[in-house]
């Protein structure tokens, strides 16, 4: 007797980008991916998206063919930023990245009957070394703070001062709740960390006298608050920390985060030691903190000067 042959699988349902991308982020939100993460795949996608509506593509998830994929990332789109400039490699390599990430993930869902991006690679870049400041422009930048007068000069002055010394994001800082600090202990309690993980971070004995005296009489609220004791909010602080680097003087892509890039430049400079580095920094993968490990200019001179004999 002859056995019937199993139907071929039906073709998935029609489905708009837009709506396939919702799909999408709700299941990152459901896997407990970061709010950054989430946002990223939706700009990114987005990006696909309307460059599809500007090339008269039907929006439709199935018809996104591998052809589609490759002109769209070679387009201008993805070459340059919205002011015309060129873009990063690190960034168009994160964009790669998240168009693989989200028809990969369509594919698995069943929603597309073929994976389009499965050609697709990153391009092969070096690792940008980190923009931390040197030593006479972290004076520079503090001695602006120092002669600037009122309570929001003597909080920046602060929060500088701490993620200069400890490394911590300045979404870490700017969450810290007066409950969080034990100056007993020199410790601070990071509630708020990459990863939704809780940190125990070790301060110094010198930054920690320096917290001690600004926090002196406050026993409860937000470390940095504003005049009406709120909490301050990070683009608050960068905007005021782009015044403060002009006003320094400090040339380049210099941004809050080049404070924990310095941090970590000097500690490697002052220990040798990537393993200390990684754990004064919170990272899960020894890969996050190599970038840091970069022989000073003095020490490969001296390394390449031969000896006397």
């Amino acid at each position: 007797m002859r056995r019937n042959s199993k139907p071929p699988p039906s073709p998935p349902p029609s489905m708009q980008l837009q709506s396939a991308l919702d799909r999408f982020l709700l299941q990152l939100e459901a896997d407990g991916r970061s709010p950054h993460t989430v946002g990223q795949y939706r700009r990114h996608i987005r990006l696909l998206i309307d460059w599809l509506s500007r090339e008269d593509q039907t929006g439709e998830l199935e018809d996104v063919t591998d052809e589609d994929l490759a002109k769209f990332l070679a387009s201008s789109t993805v070459r340059k930023t919205a002011a015309g400039t060129p873009r990063k490699a690190s960034s168009a390599n994160a964009l790669r990245s998240s168009v693989k990430g989200f028809f990969s993930w369509m594919s698995m869902a069943g929603m597309v009957t073929s994976d389009p991006s499965r050609l697709i690679r990153r391009a092969i870049t070096g690792p940008a070394p980190p923009r931390a400041l040197q030593a006479a422009e972290e004076e520079r930048l503090l001695s602006v703070l120092r002669k600037a007068k009122g309570s929001e000069a003597e909080r920046d002055y602060m929060l500088v001062k701490l993620m200069l010394a400890s490394g911590i994001r300045l979404s870490s800082a700017l969450a810290l709740d007066m409950a969080d600090v034990d100056l007993a202990e020199s410790t601070l309690l990071l509630r708020k960390v990459k990863g939704d993980r809780v940190e125990r971070v070790l301060l110094g004995q010198g930054i920690s006298e320096v917290l001690a005296t600004y926090l002196k009489g406050r026993t409860n609220g937000p470390v940095f608050a504003r005049r009406d004791g709120a909490r301050i909010s990070a683009r608050h602080f960068q905007r005021r920390f782009r015044a403060l680097k002009e006003k320094a003087g400090i040339p380049g892509e210099v941004a809050p985060h080049s404070l924990r890039h310095s941090f970590a430049m000097a500690l490697y400079r002052k220990s040798g030691d990537v393993l200390l580095v990684k754990r004064a920094l919170g990272h899960a993968s020894i890969n996050s903190t190599m970038v840091y490990a970069r022989p000073s200019e003095a020490a490969l001179r001296e390394a390449l000067t031969p000896s006397v004999r």
